[in-house]
């Protein structure tokens, strides 16, 4: 799997700031929505019901919000930099700038944790973290994600 496989070039967005996880969560579910028409609500609620259950704030200003949903086909990814970083309730107390959200479909229980572990292995990449904050264009952001070394790995 390669992360082109799961995030489009329209899905990666440049947000000036978010004021809260819950708006994060809103835009995540909007770009989801009008990109792969998913459902906004059901998106939105499965990310808040995930998150209730423990932060998806991994360290290093790296979220990785992630749901299952039903009547989805494959897996689907959005990618937000976020100008101003948010308190996330990281495990290491930091503030998150880059977030990558992740829409399952239900029953994809391997093709869900792949796509996690891919995303997780490029984004704790120390040279793809700097080259995307480095950058406010989404397009450069798209080509820096999908030509990252680790994204081959899975």
């Amino acid at each position: 799997m390669q992360l082109s496989e799961i995030l489009a070039p329209g899905a990666v967005k440049v947000l000036p700031k978010a004021s809260s996880k819950k708006r994060l969560f809103c835009d995540l579910a909007d770009v989801a929505q009008k990109l792969h028409g998913l459902d906004y609500d059901a998106a939105f609620a499965a990310l808040q019901e995930r998150e209730a259950l423990g932060t998806t704030g991994v360290g290093g200003g790296v979220a990785l919000p992630h749901s299952r949903l039903p009547g989805l086909d494959k897996v689907h990814g959005v990618f937000m930099r976020l100008e101003t970083p948010l308190d996330f309730d990281s495990s290491d107390r930091k503030p998150v700038d880059l977030v990558f959200g992740l829409f399952a479909p239900e029953g994809a229980g391997v093709a869900h944790l792949k796509a996690l572990a891919l995303v997780s292995r490029t984004l704790r990449d120390a040279s793809v973290c700097a080259k995307l904050r480095a950058n406010g264009d989404p397009a450069i952001l798209y080509t820096i994600l999908t030509e990252a070394p680790s994204s081959v790995a899975a």
